[in-house]
């Protein structure tokens, strides 16, 4: 059995993993798990994951999950270049840094904006309050300028000259609030650039066919997702909110 990658390209973390083992010619079988369709819930999958979520990763008996160290994984098994995960101690560390304060910054201020300009109206049918939504895209807006003045500073990739996993998942997340009509790269032309080294270094084809999904994410409708993921959705997203 070779490589079997657990993915839904709605989601951040899966289409990193997606864009870096198809940059560098990782061989790996494509398992599509529909979230929507609540397929990470199955007793099947429970086999691949017990946390019952994706990205997940099987490799003949061994199985993995939580996206960075299934890309640390990816790294080490096929020696992947360089660049992605430098062995120059202090450059790995600048990579380590930025992996560590995105969970609670980038990710999650995101996803939350993501998911009250695009889920939550889809599940209530209203949308959120102005006030509301204007918060969440405060709080972004203060991970963004951290992200800029701390991490990318004036150089062209977060740790130095080349691409690395902090940049291919710092824009994967980037693009979660971008597919829901936020303009984050309209006034930020450093930002804008270094997105489109980004999108150069791992193909901008490729990044766009990982994107394609995402991107129409406003078509998306109520009864596209398992009825009793709706309601788990709702009571999530009304505490947040």
């Amino acid at each position: 059995m070779g490589l079997e990658l657990y993915l839904d390209l709605l989601s951040q973390p899966c289409r990193a993993l997606y864009i870096f083992a198809r940059s560098n010619n990782i061989p790996f079988e494509f398992k599509r798990v529909q979230l929507a369709k609540g397929q990470h819930k199955t007793e099947e999958f429970r086999k691949v994951n017990a946390l019952m979520k994706v990205p997940a990763l099987r490799d003949g008996s061994f199985t993995l999950a939580e996206s960075i160290a299934i890309l640390l994984y990816l790294v080490q098994k096929f020696k992947t270049p360089d660049h992605w995960y430098p062995a120059d101690l202090q450059k790995r560390a600048r990579v380590d840094e930025y992996l560590s304060w995105q969970h609670v910054n980038i990710r999650a201020k995101g996803s939350k904006l993501f998911l009250s300009k695009v889920l939550l109206p889809l599940i209530t049918g209203q949308p959120l309050p102005p006030e509301k939504l204007e918060f969440a895209t405060e709080e972004l807006n203060v991970a963004l300028k951290q992200f800029e003045e701390k991490f990318l500073q004036d150089k062209p990739f977060i740790a130095g000259s080349e691409v690395s996993l902090a940049d291919l998942v710092a824009l994967v997340e980037l693009m979660q609030p971008v597919c829901a009509g936020c303009a984050l790269f309209e006034e930020r032309p450093a930002l804008a650039a270094w997105r489109g080294r980004v999108e150069e270094a791992v193909g901008k084809e490729l990044f766009l066919e990982a994107h394609q999904e995402i991107m129409n994410v406003k078509n998306l409708t109520a009864d596209q997702f398992a009825p009793e993921l709706l309601e788990n959705f709702k009571q999530q997203l009304l505490k947040q909110n």
